[in-house]
């Protein structure tokens, strides 16, 4: 996703930056740039909220519950991700800079998306497959699965960056068909929890709502906030280049926000009287259109 980063100087020029155009990396030369305080505002928002969240989820988990410990994952790369942020605001232009935060805040991203696409496989399985799964989530198991997708983020970082040390807008390619791919695999999470729930199981009805609402919320996470950048990060860029490219990135950078809500639907409680409330008025407007036919 070359939106994360702006066009540095002239010296950055010498070592092929020269076609990355995006708001990611906003240097000190520009400290009016309104993407600079809007990232600072992020930050400030998001940093506080998320290490709330790390240290809320961390309690619930628990033996047959664990899906808190993908979201406590996905929280550190968000918390990576804001880290990256930070430097990108505080540190002067400095090629070595540029390039090295560069790729540790795509391997933030990297293990993000990953984690997100556990998330919901992991929920998925729990409607779809719950004799099958309840034998084998495991902590132990879970946190196999955590430490490879660290390993096959950082494996798959290297190889982007051995590879296209000197073609900085081929890793960036190579980086946006990586994004593309969780989501048909999100879509199809959904859809197959969803029918599965049309099927019927011994699933409390409060847990399948959380279910649903979490597996809803990852996807629009990553529809609303990382696929409008893909997108344009992969199409013609000739028009609104400046605006557009700050506009999504800005989408990109919301995304540790977001994902501190997904604690919300972790737990019982608030959470299942929101759910509740909004199954009820959807029920409520089913009937009154009912009437009215």
């Amino acid at each position: 996703m070359d939106d994360y980063f702006t066009n540095t100087t002239s010296q950055d020029k010498s070592f092929g930056y020269d076609n990355i155009t995006a708001s990611f990396y906003i240097s000190n030369s520009n400290p009016g740039s309104y993407v600079g305080v809007v990232t600072c505002v992020i930050i400030s928002v998001s940093l506080p909220l998320t290490l709330a969240a790390l240290y809320a989820v961390y309690f619930l988990v628990q033996k047959d519950n664990v899906v808190p410990i993908y979201v406590i994952n996905l929280l550190i790369s968000d918390i990576i991700q804001l880290c990256c942020m930070i430097v990108s605001v505080a540190v002067t232009e400095s090629t070595k800079t540029f390039k090295v935060f560069f790729y540790i805040y795509h391997f933030g991203l990297l293990t993000s998306v990953c984690f997100m696409v556990f998330i919901a496989l992991e929920r998925y399985l729990v409607i779809a497959c719950p004799l099958w799964y309840r034998f084998r989530r495991t902590i132990k198991i879970s946190v196999v699965v955590c430490v490879v997708v660290w390993a096959f983020a950082l494996v798959y970082l290297l190889s982007v960056y051995f590879s296209y040390s000197s073609d900085f807008s081929g890793a960036e390619l190579v980086f946006d068909v990586f994004f593309l791919v969780p989501f048909p695999l999100l879509i199809f999470f959904l859809g197959g929890t969803l029918r599965a729930l049309s099927a019927g199981n011994r699933i409390p009805s409060d847990e399948k709502r959380r279910i649903v609402a979490l597996v809803v919320l990852v996807l629009l996470i990553y529809t609303l906030l990382f696929l409008p950048t893909i997108i344009w990060s992969l199409a013609d860029k000739a028009t609104a280049k400046d605006l557009l490219s700050e506009l999504s990135a800005t989408f990109v950078q919301m995304s540790p926000l977001a994902d501190s809500f997904l604690y919300v639907f972790l737990r019982k409680g608030a959470a299942d009287k929101l759910l509740i409330s909004l199954c009820c008025c959807r029920m409520n407007s089913n009937d009154i259109g009912t009437v009215a036919v």
